[in-house]
């Protein structure tokens, strides 16, 4: 309930922020009495596009703390959370960027970094998983979350998703528009534009957006790949990451938010709409790499 209430009033938030920047520009007066202004709509789509997707990463970090219920360890409490702290510092000397934040949250299995810049991210692991692996296993996890702060991951990921968001927009709105101008032939065109571009953009932003979404996931079970990848190569063996692989397949994992879920150890549902590609084909790529 209390992550549902989050998404809700962040995107409420994002959508009035935007849609005040697209007036104060005046991108949002695309629909005129000569036609659509292409221009105009190009730059209204660019904003709703790449505005919501940037201003969703630069809040990640806080949102995550957040919603998750995230415990960042400031000072380690006993040798556990020493080790962790340690783990997640080692691997960022080695990949070569600034040590993240560390922090634990109660939950099932699951692990997930976040946070807009590869010097100032967040790695936080459950402590159902610290309960359920062994410790060769958690460090496998944690190498593979470093490993997507040093690939970029949330970065790359939020500019696909500002392309797919822009073209969603776009491709929606002179689809809707071409529709009310068949359908209206001959009347007047003063009073704006009919209930045929209303209805037609309506049913194409949810379409398209599912359309996006599946394009967006494609990339994202790519990049879990190269995680896992990554995470071999930072441990400098590849058994541990195919072992917490197996064990991740037998364990319930735990939901993450969605600023987040693309950035787990696990997730996503259905094979289209994924984020994560299947336990088993990762232990093959993985194998056979």
């Amino acid at each position: 309930m209390k992550r549902m209430f989050l998404l809700i009033v962040t995107n409420v938030m994002v959508v009035v922020v935007l849609g005040i920047v697209a007036s104060l520009l005046g991108v949002n007066r695309f629909l005129t009495a000569n036609g659509l202004n292409l221009s105009a709509l190009l730059g209204f789509a660019l904003i709703m596009g790449f505005g919501g997707a940037f201003i969703s990463l630069l809040i990640s970090k806080p949102l995550a703390k957040w919603s998750s219920g995230v415990r960042v360890i400031e000072q380690p409490q006993n040798a556990d959370e020493a080790w962790i702290v340690e783990t997640v510092r080692k691997f960022a000397d080695k990949a070569q960027i600034g040590m993240p934040e560390v922090g634990i949250f109660e939950g099932d299995a699951n692990a997930f970094a976040t946070g807009a810049f590869k010097n100032s991210a967040l790695v936080a692991v459950s402590t159902g998983l610290l309960q359920g692996m062994t410790r060769d296993e958690v460090e496998a996890v944690i190498g593979h979350e470093v490993a997507h702060v040093a690939n970029g991951d949330m970065v790359t990921m939020t500019l696909i998703q500002g392309v797919m968001n822009t073209f969603v927009v776009f491709l929606s709105r002179v689809i809707g528009y071409a529709v009310d101008s068949f359908l209206r032939k001959g009347d007047d065109r003063d009073s704006g534009p009919g209930m045929g571009y209303w209805i037609t953009t309506i049913v194409l932003d949810i379409v398209l957006g599912f359309a996006a979404q599946m394009v967006v996931a494609w990339f994202s079970r790519q990049r879990e790949f190269r995680a896992d990848a990554g995470a071999a190569e930072l441990m400098g063996r590849k058994q541990p990451m195919v072992n917490a692989l197996a064990r991740l397949g037998g364990m319930h994992t735990g939901e993450l938010p969605k600023s987040v879920a693309a950035f787990g150890i696990a997730g996503g549902i259905g094979q289209l709409f994924s984020t994560h590609p299947p336990i088993e084909e990762r232990i093959a790529a993985l194998q056979s790499a």
